[in-house]
């Protein structure tokens, strides 16, 4: 008790926006959790459809639906976060849904590793049944079946195709956490939450299992993750290069970031050539510090696009279907 306050385990924050498909299959994942100690904000960032309507139907006294005009994904989130009453916050996207045992995880994670700045776990998507299956075995060396993650950027390099295994809808994080270092950047729909990684990354170990315990869902509607628009940067590129101007890396993991700062630059510039502009990308092929594989990528990104735009009877006649490689 905190100031005649009973404080709870877990506060979960749900950003919603035209999810009306979706939120009652998030929801119901919630409430049916093996440890039932939490509350839900369900913060609906100016939905149009009926997406509140689904949330209003529920009759569980722990969900709280907050509305707000529509802000983007990273406002919603902090309103989450300001409101939260636990001292663990985690967060579940409105179209992706939690396995019973994923708030049982985090919490013994959190009881193994209490100074750890993220607590996440192993999903799975409707492609693949563990984001960890693809990963080389140098790439699995670094992460534990149960334990700490000292060095995220490391991780992150050794996996080319740059599917993260730290989605929003499998992290955890204590609410200090977000005093110390702030909320998720505003004005940025793409990346937004590497950034938060990277900046929580550059100052704590991160606990993680390898166990699966989330559904993360790409073919949904209103999904952030096809969506085709370029973007002028990545937010965690400035406060990378501000980090590293005020010497707040640390020398064991300096290298590493700053590598991971041009990992970065090049998924923003594939974005950006599948989104139609180029220029980023043609900036990273002239440049002398990019990676020989970085390029490659790039080139082939921008051949394929061209094909799928300009020819696409002959891409889907040659490769079977319109080429993409998102």
């Amino acid at each position: 008790m905190k100031g005649g306050e009973i404080l709870i385990k877990f506060s979960v924050v749900i950003p919603l926006y035209n999810k009306e498909p979706h939120i009652k299959r998030a929801l119901d994942s919630v409430i049916n959790q093996t440890v039932q100690d939490f509350e839900i904000i369900v913060v609906n960032d100016g939905s149009t459809d009926k997406s509140a309507d689904v949330v209003k139907s529920f009759s569980d006294a722990r969900i709280r639906l907050i509305n707000q005009k529509n802000a983007g994904v990273s406002v919603a989130r902090n309103r989450g976060i300001n409101e939260a009453k636990s001292e663990l916050i985690a967060f579940l996207d409105a179209d992706d849904e939690w396995m019973p045992d994923y708030l049982e995880t985090i919490l013994r994670l959190r009881e193994k590793y209490p100074y750890a700045g993220l607590y996440a776990t192993s999903l799975k998507t409707e492609f693949i049944d563990n984001v960890l299956m693809d990963k080389d075995k140098e790439l699995r060396k670094l992460i534990p079946d149960e334990g700490l993650i000292l060095n995220f950027f490391k991780v992150n390099l050794k996996d080319i195709s740059h599917k993260d295994i730290f989605y929003t809808s499998s992290v955890t994080v204590p609410k200090k956490i977000f005093l110390e270092i702030g909320g998720f950047q505003t004005g940025f729909w793409w990346g937004e939450d590497i950034d938060m990684w990277g900046r929580i990354a550059l100052k704590y170990p991160f606990a993680y299992s390898s166990q699966v315990c989330a559904v993360y869902y790409q073919n949904v509607v209103n999904s952030a993750a096809y969506r085709r628009k370029p973007v002028k940067g990545h937010p965690l590129l400035n406060t990378g290069k501000e980090a590293l101007k005020l010497g707040n890396v640390s020398p064991e993991i300096v290298k590493d970031f700053e590598e991971y700062l041009k990992f970065v630059e090049m998924c923003t510039a594939k974005h950006n050539v599948e989104a139609g502009d180029k220029n980023l990308a043609l900036n990273l092929l002239i440049r002398k510090d990019i990676k020989l594989s970085y390029k490659k990528l790039l080139i082939s990104t921008i051949v394929s696009t061209m094909i799928e735009t300009n020819f696409p009877a002959f891409s889907q006649l040659l490769f079977g279907r319109t080429v993409s490689l998102r």
